[in-house]
């Protein structure tokens, strides 16, 4: 990964988001670019007559958070030596659209609200936005990123054919964790089903053209398929959740629906996921 792009609204799981890209900037020696977006009131962008925004105003308003940009930076990305930071007048989302078409970065790191149900993590939220439109692979995280060291990859697919550049994608970012176990898990359900014999040929059908290394293929039976990914994640201590997503549905198609209060807040994963 050259380049990462990290968004910041200066809230709580925009510094967890700072945090995890800091650590993931660290290992795979990666430049930063810091993002943030103002959405100014009309009269400071007109500054007509009869607004209520006087030139100086504003330009101490934009300097006040440049400052606050950079001290934001010093505190989230202290031991990272290529950091960039910009400031766009732009909604989060064309912000984010628009500086990520012109510095083509490798990966986007967002932050989620902070709900306790997993369903509303992502749905209606700018990430998810970002998520369903990106043609770029995006992490998203919930929780402190602080202590990032990911052990446990799982890259969660029905490993069709249209998932190949997915998958490819996924295993550029495992190479920065050469360390690392790779978890492959197809997900059965009951309206969905398939015996293990099958998946598991598909499956290794799928990977022979890669030279994996420290890797296992996982059948795992259960009720959904976004149960399934979380309970399966929850049991092999996942530290990565890697799935390929739609953008007509972004990641709410893995959220729909009444999650058990067992997978609760603390159980969240961090999420890389690829569009198809």
């Amino acid at each position: 990964m050259k380049k990462i792009l990290v968004p910041t609204d200066f809230s709580k799981p925009s510094e967890y988001a700072s945090k995890l890209a800091s650590k993931l900037a660290e290992k795979a020696n990666s430049e930063v670019h810091l993002l943030h977006m103002v959405e100014l009131p009309t009269g400071i962008i007109d500054m007509g007559a009869g607004t209520n925004f006087s030139i100086p105003e504003s330009m101490l308003y934009i300097r006040k958070v440049r400052d606050r940009l950079i001290d934001y930076k010093k505190e989230f990305f202290p031991k990272n030596e290529n950091v960039k930071h910009a400031i766009r007048f732009q909604t989060p989302f064309d912000g984010i659209r628009d500086y990520a078409k012109k510095n083509n970065p490798d990966l986007i790191v967002m932050g989620a609200k902070g709900h306790t149900d997993l369903e509303e993590m992502l749905i209606g939220s700018n990430t998810e936005k970002v998520v369903r439109n990106s043609e770029i692979p995006v992490m998203v995280t919930k929780k402190d990123g602080d202590n990032f060291t990911p052990k446990n990859l799982v890259f969660a697919s029905s490993f069709k054919p249209n998932k190949n550049e997915a998958f490819e994608r996924f295993l550029t970012f495992a190479k920065n964790f050469e360390n690392s176990n790779i978890h492959l898990l197809k997900i059965n359900t009951p309206q969905k089903f398939e015996n293990t014999q099958e998946t598991n040929a598909r499956i290794q059908n799928f990977i022979n053209a890669y030279d994996l290394q420290n890797y296992s293929i996982n059948v795992y039976n259960d009720s959904s398929i976004e149960k399934g990914i979380l309970n399966f994640s929850n049991k092999v201590n996942a530290d990565v959740i890697a799935l390929a997503t739609h953008g007509r549905s972004g990641l709410s198609h893995i959220f729909n629906g009444s999650i058990t209060k067992s997978l609760s807040k603390s159980s969240i994963k961090p999420m890389l996921t690829f569009k198809v």
